[in-house]
């Protein structure tokens, strides 16, 4: 089956402390976004990418395509107000009949997690890599905080993958601030969401920290 992958992408990381949208900075000596296209065309050189990106910053992408000469084949369209309207416009470029969702500042990814997700839409409709909480963690509300079980939670990464029929019914479904992510508004269908192990290294790059922690990963 056919497969796409969207990578969404946000405003300026001022957490980052820099001018740059975070998916511009570079790593390595490329852009964090190109590196995350790589990952993906390194799991199936004909998965169809679309990438979405704010309009203000679409120019400035393209100038970046350049400059690298960054010959891997992507779509490109503007993103929305809300994350989850810059997905659904995403979707109305999607060509595959399985589609993941993917943040464009997680370029450590493993294609063994990205194809662990897509082979799980074989038996399920929705699929969702995860890792363990290692740190104690409690739950916090006006009154104080109590600790919880760490092994019943679990951190969610992406790329979340659906089969296309299912992703498309969820989008169609009005924006609600409950939503914190793609697995979450297909839930809402009452479709359950399958677990997989994702990797650790995956993390999402929104701080200085975890910029420096991405080099040395990269390194290593």
């Amino acid at each position: 089956m056919t497969k796409t992958i969207i990578i969404t992408a946000g405003g300026i990381g001022k957490r980052m402390q820099s001018h740059l949208p975070k998916q511009f900075i570079e790593l390595n000596g490329s852009p964090i976004l190109m590196h995350t296209i790589l990952k993906f065309n390194h799991y199936d050189a004909d998965i169809d990418i679309v990438v979405v990106l704010p309009l203000a910053h679409i120019n400035g992408w393209k100038t970046l395509i350049k400059k690298h000469n960054f010959d891997i084949k992507h779509q490109i369209i503007d993103g929305g107000k809300e994350r989850f309207d810059s997905v659904k416009k995403g979707l109305s470029m999607a060509k595959g009949d399985l589609i993941g969702i993917h943040d464009a500042v997680r370029p450590l990814v493993s294609t063994k997690v990205i194809a662990e997700c897509f082979e799980a839409l074989k038996t399920h409709q929705a699929v969702v890599p995860v890792v363990s909480v290692k740190e104690s963690i409690r739950w916090v509300n006006s009154e104080g905080s109590k600790s919880l079980n760490r092994n019943e939670y679990k951190i969610v990464q992406t790329p979340q993958c659906f089969t296309k029929n299912v992703i498309i019914e969820a989008y169609k479904q009005p924006f609600n601030v409950t939503y914190t992510d793609d697995a979450s508004v297909v839930e809402k269908l009452g479709v359950p969401i399958h677990l997989v192990n994702g990797n650790e290294e995956n993390i999402k790059i929104t701080t200085p920290l975890d910029l420096e922690v991405a080099k040395l990963m990269l390194n290593a």
